[in-house]
């Protein structure tokens, strides 16, 4: 689809209903992807509009998530009734909200909830009963674009007790009274809404007796028979089907494909219970432990394994040798379990659930990603074991840790790096930000931002809410400061983050899946660390719309062969009748560019400068004719071939009566201009100069096949260039790791002198060293006004 999200904060009149959609597939819209599960919405006269309209079914919405205007196809959504919206818009995980609302009976109960029932709460992994005491929206307490969500006020009891966050009250009104930290405000997803004894007990014994009566649990080593012969493996899963137990088995059968086989329970026993004639010496099970003559370890080397908790990064090993990595999502004992289980999200699909397990749900991730295993069989990941890499590649982490037990983290800040300074720290292999587990898009956009400037190191410092704090943390000493002092970031530490992230609760796949920059920076930003708007635009005289990035909007120009980054911005500018209310202090633009394939232009050349001048709002214009304060703005003359192909079009009164005397020209409408006072001389604005407002580029972040990369400008020459990839090169095989690289690319500098005639025959393939992916893969280019940043 050729569109582009524009961000907006023009909502429908406040007296206008809504009507409220959902997402019922992925819909990929620009650069963006809107997973099933968002939530949109238009005003009731826009609806009524569009029933009218049977020629039409695509229309605009606002979405629920950021406020942006989309259009799209409605049979994509499926319409909500008012109640049912109120409860999803409380799931802030989209996907989590889908699954809620394809299971109807959680909704179902929970519109069915009354004041005084009993629920089983789910809270920090565990489960804690409760009583409801409210159920409603909070007064005067909106969502970003002014929506009202549904929450249930629960007063925890027995072993909750002490473990709430409240006493009734938020943000200083109360909505129920109980003991101080005995409440809880959660939404409906979060809770399990128990039947009353007048008609519960009879469902309730039967699911307790069966309960009981399960002999086989998840995570357990089991045996059965194949053909006459004797098979061990893992239950997966354990599930009724037709009124028949079933397990769900990962066997250890050699020459299987996918290693699964479900089996009645009746037909399977618990390993520990098999005769000693039938265990094998030589045989483990899919998920073995070593043996002791084999694997024992020193006290000291199992005092050095670090210990595991929620978010360590595992590896579970398989049958025949083979493994799996993921994290730990959960700790715990299932039902009837008297073993500690870990719930693992798995890096790959190789998984048997989403978090769930027997209607329970644990924690939450992608479909066939989750997986429930023994404690006692996850071992640490070691390929982010600092130990580990120093004795893989010593020459090369020499540059960087003096020691093998060097910490990770540096707490003392310090400067960007500029000029020979960044080149000695962070020119090589190994060097930057070390890419795993497509993490690309993160150590790109990372690299850019902090690197060699300070525009946004405000992130860093600013205070942060006790929630967020450790988010910011981890950027600050983890990642930020050891890349200036040391030119390297491990795995390791973006690991850290990317989990961090996902523990927010804003997307369960942020550790493991591939996103896109804008999706980080506007989740790190604006989701957790609250820093105000980058940008903030208006739109013909509406009210002021403010986001992080800008999406280029345009209509495919002809005459635009080779553009620089200067024109796409004025052409996107003036097509949507937008003006910057305030000199941005960074200014972060995406390409039109839609998904990862198509691309508007082949080449574009970026723009070192961007003169902002005419974009902002009720700012002081220059004549275009003769330099004088202009007064008025003529878009149509922007259009004009016949001049010049940058800069938009404003004149003095005089200026623009000659200009528009001509025929061609004569029926050109414009606009008048507001002139700031001190640009006023007594009813004339002649001999004032008017001052040029200007960006300066820092950064270019590419992608290709997938892959993000990133340039970053280190010095004032053209030739200042270097080129980052957190991915370049790899060490070993599935158990490897990789080399991130940055080299300098002064070639750069030819292709920004060429004539774009020139540039305009160039053959991708035949141009020198890296120069290529700046020219042809451009996706997001990153400004910065030096002397706003000092304000902001």
């Amino acid at each position: 689809m050729n569109s582009a999200v524009m961000y907006s904060s023009c909502q429908p009149s406040q007296r206008s209903k809504r009507m409220y959609y959902i997402l019922v597939e992925d819909e990929p819209y620009g650069s963006k992807l809107f997973p099933a599960g968002s939530m949109c919405y238009l005003d009731e006269l826009s609806y009524l509009r569009y029933m009218s309209m049977q020629s039409t079914r695509f229309w605009r919405f606002i979405m629920e998530e950021d406020g942006s205007v989309v259009t799209m196809s409605v049979e994509r959504l499926q319409l909500l009734n008012e109640k049912i919206a109120d409860f999803l818009l409380a799931v802030t995980n989209v996907r989590e909200r889908f699954n809620c609302f394809l299971q109807k009976h959680l909704l179902d109960a929970a519109m069915n909830a009354r004041l005084g029932q009993q629920v089983l709460v789910e809270l920090n992994h565990q489960t804690f009963s409760g009583t409801i005491c409210y159920i409603g929206k909070f007064h005067g307490n909106h969502l970003p674009y002014g929506h009202c969500p549904v929450y249930f006020g629960v007063e925890l009891q027995g072993d909750g007790e002490g473990k709430g966050h409240c006493d009734g009250s938020y943000n200083g009104t109360g909505y129920f009274k109980c003991k101080q930290d005995c409440g809880i405000f959660v939404p409906f997803n979060k809770l399990r809404f128990l039947q009353g004894p007048e008609n519960g007990k009879g469902n309730g014994a039967e699911k307790l007796d069966e309960a009981q009566e399960m002999p086989v649990k998840v995570g357990d080593a089991i045996g059965f028979y194949v053909d006459d012969a004797f098979t061990r493996g893992i239950a997966m899963d354990v599930y009724k089907e037709g009124g028949i137990w079933m397990v769900k088995v990962c066997t250890e059968e050699v020459g299987s494909t996918d290693n699964f086989r479900v089996i009645p329970m009746d037909y399977v026993v618990k390993e520990e219970l098999l005769s000693p004639g039938l265990e094998l010496d030589t045989d483990f099970g899919p998920f073995q432990e070593q043996p002791k003559q084999m694997g024992s370890e020193s006290a000291e080397e199992k005092e050095s394994k670090p210990p595991l908790s929620i978010n360590s990064v595992v590896q579970i090993n398989l049958e025949k040798g083979s493994a799996v990595t993921g994290t730990i999502r959960w700790i715990g004992c299932l039902p009837k379990t008297q073993q500690k289980m870990a719930g693992i999200e798995l890096d790959e699909e190789k998984g048997v659930s989403d978090g769930e397990f027997e209607g329970v749900r644990y924690f939450l991730c992608p479909p066939k990603r989750g997986l429930f295993v023994k404690m006692e069989v996850c071992q640490p990941d070691r390929r982010f074991h600092p130990k580990d890499l120093i004795s893989q590649e010593p020459i090369e982490l020499e540059k960087y840790s003096s020691a093998p037990d060097a910490p990770d983290a540096v707490l003392s800040n310090s400067p960007p790096l500029r000029d020979d300074m960044a080149v000695n720290i962070l020119h090589g292999r190994m060097r930057g930000i070390q890419g795993h587990c497509n993490s690309c898009y993160m150590d790109a956009a990372l690299f850019s931002l902090f690197s060699c400037t300070s525009v946004l190191d405000s992130m860093l410092f600013m205070p942060a809410l006790p929630r967020d704090w450790h988010v910011q943390k981890i950027l600050r000493d983890k990642i930020v400061n050891p890349l200036r002092q040391n030119g390297f970031v491990a795995a390791k530490s973006v690991m850290d983050l990317r989990r961090q992230l996902t523990e927010k609760g804003e997307c369960s796949s942020f550790a493991t899946s591939e996103k896109d920059p804008e999706e980080f920076l506007n989740l790190i930003m604006h989701h957790i660390l609250g820093i105000e708007p980058l940008l903030k635009l208006q739109s013909g005289g509406l009210k002021e719309q403010e986001c992080y990035c800008y999406q280029i909007f345009m209509d495919k120009q002809e005459d635009l062969v080779v553009p620089n980054v200067q024109q796409l911005v004025e052409h996107s500018f003036l097509s949507s009748d937008l003006k910057l209310v305030e000199i941005p202090s960074c200014f972060i633009i995406q390409m039109p560019r839609f998904g990862k394939e198509y691309k508007m232009f082949s080449k574009i050349v970026p723009s070192l400068e961007l003169d902002i001048t005419d974009l902002l709002l009720d700012s002081p214009r220059e004549c275009f004719v003769c330099g004088d304060v202009a007064t008025q703005e003529c878009s149509a003359c922007f259009r004009d071939k016949r001049f010049a192909d940058v800069g938009l079009k404003q004149y003095c009164d005089s200026c623009c009566s000659q200009v528009h005397s001509h025929y061609h020209r004569k029926g050109h409408p414009t606009t008048k201009l507001h002139i700031p006072q001190e640009f006023r001389r007594d009813g004339s604005c002649g001999g004032v100069r008017v001052p040029r407002e200007k960006l300066e580029l820092f950064a270019v972040l590419c992608i290709e096949t997938s892959h993000y990369v990133s340039f970053v400008k280190y010095g004032p020459e053209k030739e200042n260039w270097m080129f980052f990839d957190s991915m370049a090169d790899r060490h070993g095989d599935e158990n490897g790791y990789n080399i991130p690289t940055v080299t300098l690319c002064p070639e750069v500098a030819k292709y920004l002198e060429m004539p774009v005639a020139t540039l305009a025959m160039q053959q991708p393939r035949e141009m020198e060293g890296v120069a290529k992916r700046l020219f042809c893969d451009a996706y997001m280019y990153m400004y910065q006004s030096k002397k706003m940043a000092l304000y902001k």
